[in-house]
């Protein structure tokens, strides 16, 4: 991740740190709303509402403090007292805003593995020599497990195959004692009587 990137993602974690998630909203309610009923924790930086899709009567918002300390003092004090805002039926619920919240959220990209060829007198070089040899050692025993994975397949394939084979056998046999009227022949023979079908 370019260092770039690294402090556009550390400054949204701060971002949703800073943010309280409200429902319980009423549509009524606006930006205004909620920067007067808020005010007395703290400064608002932005409100960001969120439509309700499964009710019409209510909705929810992301609200930015100005810091940390407000969004918690928010939700500790909504928590312990019902906490009302103008047009409201019944009491706000705040909650910390996390992540999957936000939709302008950066992605957070794995860093890159560096490859180099290290001097045999680095001070590092034995760590890295038993890295390796460690890496070649998980290696061979993830090979060994998935040889032995397939040998497995093969053998329940193949038990598989001659089941069928035999089952197509039985069936042939069958079917042909039916054709060439051997079945009515030893039907007769021993005086049983046939079922349709």
């Amino acid at each position: 991740m370019e260092p770039s990137a690294e402090a556009e993602y550390a400054a949204f974690e701060e971002k949703v740190k800073r943010t309280i998630y409200l429902d319980n909203l009423s549509h009524q309610v606006t930006k205004t709303v909620i920067d007067n009923a808020l005010g007395q924790f703290g400064n608002v930086v932005n409100v960001q509402f969120i439509p309700a899709y499964f009710t019409s009567s209510f909705c929810a918002a992301l609200v930015e403090m100005e810091n940390i300390k407000q969004a918690e003092e928010i939700i500790r004090d909504v928590g312990e007292n019902p906490f009302m805002i103008s047009g409201m039926p019944r009491p706000v619920r705040a909650q910390k805003a996390q992540m999957e919240m936000f939709d302008d959220r950066p992605r957070k990209s794995r860093k890159r593995i560096v490859c180099r060829w290290m001097d045999p007198s680095h001070p590092n070089f034995e760590v890295a020599k038993k890295f390796k040899n460690l890496t070649k050692k998980h290696a061979a025993e993830v090979s060994f497990l998935m040889e032995q994975q397939l040998a497995e397949e093969e053998k329940l394939h193949n038990q598989q195959a001659e089941t069928l084979k035999a089952n197509y056998k039985k069936y042939e046999l069958i079917d042909g004692a039916q054709n060439d009227g051997t079945v009515k022949r030893l039907a007769a023979c021993y005086n049983t009587k046939l079922m349709d079908g």
